[in-house]
């Protein structure tokens, strides 16, 4: 283990969240020769020759499309994100769509901003052109949210509290955000179910194959007319064709999303937003301290939260001498990696495996001191992506 950690950052990361790394163990900086982890917030890292001495990557936000996830994982490097460290921001931000899409707000910002401030008659002219832009409120109206994780459960519970009527669908919903969901969430049973019952439709979902185009063709001619689609997870979620097909026709009202596009910038009833999703102080200050924690965890006693690659593995620290283990989850790499270390004389006090598709993860916490050849021997075994010794340093 390293005397001194190098940690590389690659964005403007609040400083609230470096100080979790103190200087005494940590040297952060923007210009590093061979880290031992990178802090990243929206810089692209797949053209970059990322060092061969990297260990681990720290997202500070939620998706990690910027980042070579899949070579990361071959090489055993975990990346880590802050999911549910930006919830509040876009649960605010969400919330704002539906009311500007609600109420017309942006054409009707434009209508202000196009009058003249000198003529006589501006009175006029706002009271004869405000009628164009009436809206209505939201109480009493159904939103259906699809993906109920952190922010999406924040935003059922903030359209409930406006008097909303609520109904959700996540068929991979965790127990922690099912207990998190509000009561009066109605649930449905498939996508096709919240479109059709609901005046908006909030989407929270990742963008993997499965969601690609979630709405669109296929399906945006069961929602009711005059619904509006708010698009704060992913751009490819959403099928922008169709979607501006539908609003073409009057169907829709609005689609409200956090992306702009050359499809759809320019047209009247779609409001984009450039990525403001998690671009609050809060938000950054949250997700800068959470990866930051889960990157120190795992430098020093390997543990893994948060990690979109690795499977999730913390153990307490029962001895001062642990190694961890990112390996291909394969059969007998348990027992191969038991038969190293009693070939080196080593004592197991505490072993934990987990895996995640083709990745596993062992920790192993042993009695004594453990020498460099046993570590060596551990990497030798095929399957073994890499391996960490990690004593504990007063």
């Amino acid at each position: 283990m390293a005397d001194r950690y190098k940690v590389l950052v690659l964005n403007q990361i609040s400083q609230h969240g470096l100080k979790r790394l103190p200087p005494e163990r940590y040297e952060v900086a923007k210009d590093i020769a061979e880290p031992d982890a990178v802090l990243v917030r929206s810089a692209d890292m797949h053209a970059m020759q990322i060092p061969a001495s990297v260990r681990a990557i720290g997202r500070a936000g939620a998706g990690t499309n910027n980042i070579p996830v899949q070579a990361m994982s071959e090489r055993g490097v975990p990346v880590f994100n802050a999911p549910g460290a930006n919830a509040n921001a876009v649960k605010e931000l969400v919330i704002a769509g539906m009311l500007m899409a609600a109420r017309n707000l942006p054409a009707a910002l434009r209508f202000v901003g196009e009058l003249d401030p000198s003529a006589s008659d501006m009175d006029k002219q706002v009271e004869d052109g405000k009628k164009t832009y009436a809206g209505f409120e939201l109480a009493g109206h159904t939103l259906g949210v699809i993906g109920l994780g952190k922010i999406g459960c924040l935003v059922a519970d903030a359209a409930i509290r406006l008097g909303m009527h609520v109904i959700g669908y996540d068929p991979e919903i965790t127990v922690d955000a099912a207990w998190s969901l509000p009561s009066q969430v109605k649930k449905a049973h498939s996508v096709s179910e919240i479109l059709k019952a609901s005046h908006f439709v909030s989407l929270h979902v990742p963008l993997v194959a499965a969601t690609r185009g979630l709405v669109g063709s296929a399906n945006v001619d069961q929602m009711r007319h005059g619904a509006v689609v708010l698009n704060f997870s992913r751009e490819g979620v959403v099928d922008e064709a169709a979607v501006c097909a539908a609003l073409d026709a009057d169907r829709l009202r609005y689609y409200v999303c956090d992306f702009p596009g050359p499809a759809i910038i320019a047209h009247p009833r779609v409001i984009a937003l450039p990525h403001l999703g998690a671009s609050t102080h809060e938000a950054e200050e949250n997700c800068a301290l959470m990866v930051a924690d889960q990157l120190r965890d795992y430098l020093e006693h390997g543990n893994v939260r948060n990690s979109v690659n690795f499977p999730d593995a913390v153990v307490p620290r029962e001895s001062r001498y642990r190694v961890a283990i990112a390996n291909a989850n394969v059969p007998n790499m348990l027992g191969q990696i038991s038969t190293a270390m009693a070939a080196a004389n080593l004592n197991i006090h505490n072993m934990l495996n987990k895996s995640r598709g083709e990745m596993a993860y062992t920790i192993v916490d042993v009695d004594s001191a453990v020498p460099a050849s046993a570590v060596n021997s551990i990497a030798t075994i095929e399957g073994v992506l890499a391996v960490r010794y990690l004593p504990v340093v007063d």
